[in-house]
């Protein structure tokens, strides 16, 4: 009978039931980027601010008296106008002003990556990448080798593995 007790204990145990999921993957990834050059072209620009002068601007061939005349564009690039200046009331105080920025030219071509376009702002230019000796592997045991390539390259290796257990 004594035999028999662990087999009889077991027969009583309550039943347990439970969902057991696993799954394993990896991946790898290997980029070659391309040529690119960016640029921000810089905009003309004009402001007058003064008191206690008068200006005078030709315009068309014409004076034109207490006016700040306007910038004249010509292919997107602005000229700022001729002013003349000169104080109001002499003797007196007075405040003038006058800034302008030439707008970078515009291109008539697409710039050649790793030269410098004729923009003045913000160019970022990157040469297009080699893949070289690019490479990635996973073993089955989940061992990720990655080898290095050439400039503008990318290796990414990973595995994921998951145990659900409900």
């Amino acid at each position: 009978m004594k035999k028999f007790l662990p087999l009889l204990l077991l027969a009583i145990t309550p039943a347990c039931y439970a969902s057991l999921s696993h799954s394993i993957s990896s991946s790898t990834k290997l980029t070659v980027g391309g040529a690119s050059t960016s640029a921000s072209r810089l905009g003309s620009s004009y402001s007058v601010s003064g008191t206690g002068v008068d200006t005078t601007y030709t315009a068309g061939g014409n004076a034109v008296a207490n006016g700040v005349g306007s910038l004249v564009i010509s292919s997107g690039v602005g000229t700022a106008p001729d002013l003349t200046v000169t104080q109001d009331v002499p003797a007196n105080s007075f405040s003038f002003s006058q800034s302008f920025t030439q707008a970078d030219a515009i291109a008539g071509s697409a710039v050649t990556t790793g030269d410098t376009p004729n923009f003045s702002d913000n160019v970022v230019s990157i040469a297009g990448g080699t893949a070289g000796n690019l490479a990635g592997t996973i073993t089955s045991a989940g061992a990720i080798t990655l080898t290095a390539g050439g400039h503008n390259t990318e290796a990414v290796g990973q595995v994921i593995t998951t145990l659900i257990v409900d």
